[in-house]
């Protein structure tokens, strides 16, 4: 094994993490680990609220430099658990716990990988990042640490894509919709049923397409996911609410969606933000070409991440596969860990941007 040291301090480092209850804003005692941790192997840990970062030794604001970064909040656990999930268990070749998978693997080989580059020359700047509230895309999460790190020209975000390359990430926006009607007896053939009003602008959030789609991110998706009406039987409606949400591609703006959005309905419709946009890695970028000859596949993720949140190029990309996120008995292979390091390391180490 190239990196068996590497590897086995990372396993072990994220047993230690899984053991830590971390849900989002309640990640204060795993930020206080992690930045004991990073302080025992020399290094200098800056903290704001829950989030842990580093700045690579001999930091110089002439070079360029990317930020590698991940989350070490977790859902709570699903029911269905075989195994307690704060308990750490390794069982041929699977290491079980909450969080292990998505994604204290990712921050445990990031950082790994962040102490062997910054051990060796490179043209770059490095900062390791540990952030917060990514689960529930948190303001005191990497929204406010970007706010005290240097210029950043490039990031890796770390969450399970089995080490391909997520060149592109959809945005969310999540709108709340209302229609009024007038309440009446429903008895007799009085008010006006907001229900029904309701009705087409629902069909129309169902078959209306954005007419730009692309090969890695496809067409914009809304779907209508919740719907609220009515006091009792007898009673007609005057007002219907409803919930939409919104995944954007990187051909349109969530606030571009929102304003086309409100031409073609009648309803009153408001965003509960349009700040977590989708995202587009220009492909001529140098870690991406370097990512391609190392045979990563690259993809568009239906999934948002902490990404979305970043004004600068990126991509997401990390052991572990997104499907065994959020689920009962959750894991990673050691041999993810193992294999992710090994990459991390070769796509970055002697990196020219």
């Amino acid at each position: 094994m190239k990196f068996q040291e590497q590897t086995n301090d990372a396993v072990s480092l994220l047993e230690q993490l899984i053991a830590i209850s971390s849900f989002s804003k309640e990640e204060n005692t795993v930020a206080d680990f992690l930045e004991r941790y990073i302080e025992i192997k020399g290094y200098v840990a800056s903290r704001k609220d829950n989030n842990v970062w580093i700045l690579s030794p001999g930091f110089d604001t002439s070079r360029p430099t990317i930020l590698l970064n991940s989350h070490i909040d977790t859902v709570r656990p699903v029911t269905g658990w075989n195994r307690n999930p704060l308990i750490p268990s390794i069982e041929n070749g699977r290491l079980y716990g909450l969080g292990s998978n998505d994604a204290g693997a990712s921050v445990v080989c990031l950082l790994q990988a962040f102490f062997y580059l910054t051990q060796q020359q490179q043209a770059y700047n490095l900062i390791f990042a540990a952030s917060a509230e990514e689960e529930i895309s948190g303001k005191n999460g990497l929204e406010s640490l970007l706010t005290e790190l240097p210029k950043i020209d490039f990031a890796i975000v770390g969450e399970p894509t089995q080490m391909n390359l997520a060149v592109a990430e959809k945005g969310l926006m999540v709108l709340d919709c209302t229609v009024h009607g007038q309440a009446g007896h429903a008895a007799r053939n009085e008010g006006v049923n907001a229900i029904y009003r309701a009705l087409a602008d629902i069909e129309w959030f169902k078959s209306f397409e954005f007419p730009k789609k692309t090969d890695l991110l496809g067409p914009v998706k809304m779907s209508v996911t919740q719907v609220n009406a009515g006091t009792q039987h007898n009673v007609i409606p005057d007002k219907c609410t409803f919930v939409v949400d919104v995944r954007s591609n990187e051909m349109y703006s969530n606030q571009n969606i929102l304003d086309e959005i409100r031409k073609h309905v009648g309803c009153e419709v408001n965003a509960r933000s349009t700040r977590l946009s989708s995202t587009a890695t220009p492909l001529q970028h140098p870690i991406v070409k370097r990512g391609r000859e190392l045979n990563r596949m690259l993809f568009g993720s239906p999934t948002l991440s902490d990404q979305s949140l970043m004004p600068f190029p990126s991509l997401k990309m990390g052991p572990g596969d997104s499907a065994r996120s959020h689920t009962a008995d959750e894991f990673v292979l050691l041999s993810e860990i193992e294999e992710s390091i090994d990459i991390y390391i070769q796509l970055l180490d002697g990196l020219m941007l």
